[in-house]
């Protein structure tokens, strides 16, 4: 499945240090997910620490916005 990176995503990973791979690899094989209303929440322990991914998942999964625990 595509996964789209938006802008805003692009400048939080450049912010807090989180790569392309680190998100896929989250989306793709998450330790814990949760889905609220049309977003899915999936989270992953890193090097640097547990994420988390925020997405919208269609035909493809549009990524919105990643953080930090």
């Amino acid at each position: 499945m595509k996964i789209i990176l938006t802008q805003h995503v692009k400048e939080q990973m450049e912010e807090r240090g989180i790569s392309e791979d680190e998100i896929i690899n989250t989306i793709k094989y998450p330790e814990n997910t949760r889905k609220i209303d049309e977003l899915y929440y999936a989270q992953k322990k890193t090097a640097q620490g547990t994420i988390e991914v925020v997405y919208e998942k269609q035909s493809y999964i549009k990524v919105i916005t990643v953080y930090p625990l």
